[in-house]
């Protein structure tokens, strides 16, 4: 991509706009980054200039293309915001700040850092949605050439692709981009399942062009017989998507059918839904396969009738009927929406509803300080499959797909959502676990006795219904240690003739408090109760060290002193930073490995309790019982994981995965193997691994075998 053809292509698609500002931000961009080298060793200009093609192949505006010339002038160079302004003008200037990540922050962790940035850049998107279509194409270039970076960033940027920036291109109905950002990060988080896949589908390309071309021909005549004009085509579905099939139904890639997608645009809605009976008369259509988004729109405004049939030779075939407007928004999502005049953005009347989502974002980003919470939720709520319900009043409502009457609760107010004993769906009664379905008409019974219980967690899908049952959850939680904390400290005092009521009375207490960091006395109380703070820590700020020592030491016997010092030494290969004798156990929910990232949390009378930290037990703790702690030097204790494998069920594979396993050094320390339907069986490995990069080699080994569906680690 040069220059000139760069320009040429934005003439193409816009004519008659000016383009010089493009040439000069070309120039501008070429003398701030010079000298400048990707990881490939090319000159950085090139990176700039592939992100402006993508956005101008989007159809955006100048000021877009300009920005994707600049958009790492501040992040990666000397030049400012400020100059950026005074050459290209406050618009360019606020687009550019959009996409440049925070600077000049610390951050306690990755994730913090991490959610900030996405934190920022929903804001700027809220502003200005060409932000995230700058971002999106930025990410889409650094994704087709990640390959120059190390094993460990391709794989960190390639699930962060997958799980945040591939569901918002799916979110804004940018297409292209989201099949781009999710085949490349396949083939970075899973390589061999992507090039396994990349020869299966080469080995059939010719048998596919056939068959397509024979598909088209059929539907078109069958179409123009009905007196009909249509453009009918067809197109390979991308790797993810047959990926994804293949895990969500443990299919083998020879057991999957409808790898084609055929579409039909005409040109008034009335003709998509005559192309359709013309479709269903020709072909019987697979029950349960039919989805009309026509009337029910997804929540980027795309729309098309969606329909499979049993097509030609008994195959399979999934057909897909739209307008040619309805066509160009399937192309270019919000890009196709959004117009630009010179003195701002004008958006369609409604641009309300299609940018709902984002409001759901922002009012997130506001809610939720924690930075692992704000992103578990933008990726389990946001990007979902969405069922549509109605109120009693007729108003519809959109839920992930799994969200249930707590859900619908939650929506309507918190204290309905507290409060909520169950519902009436079309009349009858349902239980609080009961799974919306589209078109049910919900009403919601509430009890004044009722209150949210923990397992609540487990039934909700929405972020919303999360964060307020923990926040009630928190609460009483906060409650009840503060409780437990006076009756702690109280009876830790009483042993030094010490009285809670005086400490506090003269201000000693509050003292204490300041002094460990505590907000006030019931958040030292608190502290307390949740086992954060000790007694002795209060004490030895109330008391000097020498009479704390000498009081201690007459109670205690030497057995005890004894057991004192040898409980400091750490035996589980994870050091605990800020607390001392410590016990350390691991949640048998996630059996954490070295090498993984891992949070803690106090548990009263067990000591810390390590987890994964993206185990979904950390949401379900309270944050202010978290501490600090990380893996020691060297390989943990080894410890048995159960790992899954779907695979064909032919002779031969078992010995094959034993083998597989074996070569990596890893002991088997047991297995269970059972047949499943459509001739694939599932084997469960319990392998004793001391680290996370041992279990991954397993895993990697396993996946190479040809015939292996799926490999997947067992989490309770």
């Amino acid at each position: 991509m040069t220059i000139a053809e760069l320009t040429e292509k934005v003439r193409a698609n816009n004519p008659g706009v000016p383009v010089d500002a493009i040439q000069k931000a070309y120039d501008f961009s070429a003398r701030v980054h010079r000298g400048q080298r990707r990881a490939s060793g090319e000159p950085y200009l090139t990176h700039p200039l592939q992100v402006a093609a993508i956005i101008a192949d989007l159809r955006l505006d100048v000021a877009s293309v300009t920005t994707g010339l600049l958009h790492d002038t501040v992040e990666d160079t000397l030049a400012t915001l400020e100059e950026v302004e005074v050459e290209f003008g406050a618009e360019v200037a606020s687009l550019v700040d959009g996409v440049t990540k925070i600077g000049q922050i610390e951050f306690t962790s990755r994730e913090e850092k991490q959610a900030e940035n996405f934190r920022k850049m929903l804001l700027a998107m809220a502003r200005d949605i060409r932000v995230i279509l700058i971002k999106l194409a930025d990410r889409t270039h650094n994704m087709r050439t990640l390959g120059h970076l190390k094993p460990q960033r391709q794989v960190e940027i390639a699930q962060e692709t997958l799980d945040i920036y591939a569901p918002l291109a799916h979110r804004l109905g940018v297409y292209g981009l989201k099949s781009d950002l999710e085949d490349n990060a396949l083939r970075f988080l899973h390589p061999e399942v992507y090039y396994q896949l990349k020869r299966s589908v080469a080995k059939k390309k010719a048998e596919r062009e056939r068959y397509t071309k024979e598909v088209v021909q059929v539907l078109s005549r069958r179409i123009s017989e009905a007196g009909l004009e249509a453009e009918v085509s067809g197109r390979p579905k991308h790797f993810y998507s047959i990926y994804q099939k293949m895990q969500a139904q443990n299919l083998l890639y020879d057991q999957i059918y409808d790898l084609i997608a055929f579409r039909i645009v005409v040109d008034t809605l009335g003709e998509c839904y005559e192309a359709l009976g013309v479709v269903h008369a020709n072909w019987k259509p697979v029950p349960g396969r039919f989805k009309d988004y026509i009337a029910l729109p997804k929540a980027n405004g795309y729309q098309s009738l969606h329909t499979t049939v049993i097509g030609p030779y008994g195959e399979r075939i999934e057909i897909q009927i739209r307008t040619r407007e309805m066509h160009r928004i399937a192309e270019y999502g919000i890009a196709a929406h959004w117009r630009y005049k010179t003195t701002g953005t004008d958006g369609k009347p409604d641009d309300s509803q299609r940018f709902a989502w984002l409001r759901q974002l922002l009012e997130w980003q506001q809610h939720l300080q924690d930075p692992q919470e704000f992103l578990r939720s933008v990726k389990e709520d946001l990007f979902t499959e969405e069922v549509f319900v109605f109120t009693p009043k007729g108003d519809l409502l959109n839920f992930p797909v799994g969200a249930t009457v707590i859900d619908f609760a939650y929506r309507i107010h918190s204290e309905v959502g507290h409060h909520c004993a169950g519902a009436r769906v079309h009349g009858r009664i349902v239980p609080l676990r009961y799974q919306l379905q589209s078109g049910d008409t919900v009403e919601i019974v509430t009890t004044a006795n009722q209150t949210p219980s923990k397992d609540w967690l487990k039934l909700v899908k929405t972020s919303r219904a999360k964060a307020r049952i923990r926040t009630w959850i928190k609460a009483q939680q906060s409650q009840r240690s503060v409780a437990v904390g006076r009756e702690i400290l109280e009876r830790d005092l009483t042993r030094h003739q010490l009285d809670l009521g005086k400490l506090r009375k003269d201000g000693t207490l509050a003292r204490v408090a300041q002094a460990l960091g505590q907000k006030d006395e019931d958040t030292l109380l608190a502290g307390i109760g949740y086992g954060v703070v000790t007694g002795n820590q209060v004490l030895a700020h109330i008391l000097p060290p020498e009479e704390l020592e000498r009081r201690r030491e007459k109670g205690e016997g030497a057995l005890q002193r004894f057991m004192r010092l040898v409980s400091r030494q750490s035996k589980s290969g994870v050091t605990v930073s800020g607390v001392d004798d410590v016990l350390v156990r691991f949640g048998k929910c996630c059996s954490p490995l070295p090498g993984e990232r891992i949070a803690g949390f106090i548990t009263r009378g067990r000591g810390v309790t390590v987890h994964a930290e993206d185990c979904p037990k950390v949401l379900e703790t309270d944050p202010q019982r978290r501490v600090d702690v990380q893996w020691e030097n060297g390989k943990g204790t080894p410890r048995a994981v159960q790992v899954e494998v779907t695979c064909a069920d032919r002779p031969g594979l078992l010995a094959a995965m034993s083998k597989a396993i074996s070569t990596t050094g890893v002991n088997i320390a047991s297995a269970t193997v059972r047949t499943l339907a459509d001739r694939k069986a599932q084997n469960t490995f319990d392998v004793v691994v001391s680290s996370l990069d041992e279990l991954n080699k397993v895993m990697r080994s396993l996946e190479r075998i040809r015939g292996v569906v799926k490999v997947a680690r067992v989490r309770t």
